[in-house]
């Protein structure tokens, strides 16, 4: 999944980094928020979550539209709660600090904490937040995809709403 989610943000053309091991163990997504923040030149980042690998370019390019119509952070809400893909800028590293050091590890503290906006999207593009986390979303994420690539035109791969012909190894 994670060579899905790589391939997918690539073609963007924008950089794309994965964070492997982070700086502040054992605290879940936020660990990984903080060493996203802490480690980048960028003035924000955009974050994706390597079990929802259904995100396309189009999701993306709208989010990041809506951020730079007013560069604050951005999250994407969903029956009420915020989640992946969302977007950071770097100078709210010190809210994340403050979140870790009190040991509030939720992403909805921290859309709290940062005063976040909420994009709620509509159900055509919301379907692409699909989180594959169980053996049975795994079954049912490779019968979308077995879907998707029977409806390609030969020679390229459809990902996530976007053809691309490059492989990605993740």
């Amino acid at each position: 999944m994670l060579g899905q989610i790589q391939a997918t943000a690539r073609a963007t053309g924008w950089p794309v980094r994965v964070i492997r091991h982070d700086l502040v163990a054992r605290c879940g997504p936020l660990g990984g928020v903080y060493t996203a923040l802490q480690t980048t030149r960028k003035e924000a980042v955009l974050f994706l979550a390597c079990d929802a690998p259904f995100v396309s370019v189009q999701l993306i390019g709208r989010l990041v539209r809506e951020f730079q119509a007013a560069p604050d952070a951005l999250f994407i809400a969903r029956n009420g709660r915020i989640g992946f893909p969302f977007l950071l800028p770097r100078r709210n590293l010190a809210a994340v600090a403050r979140q870790l050091e009190r040991g509030e590890l939720s992403l909805q503290g921290l859309a709290m904490a940062v005063n976040g906006k909420r994009l709620v999207l509509p159900r055509a593009l919301a379907l692409q937040l699909r989180n594959v986390n169980t053996p049975g979303d795994w079954e049912r994420a490779r019968r979308l995809w077995s879907r998707r690539k029977k409806a390609a035109p030969a020679g390229k791969a459809r990902t996530g709403g976007v053809r691309t012909g490059r492989a990605v190894s993740g």
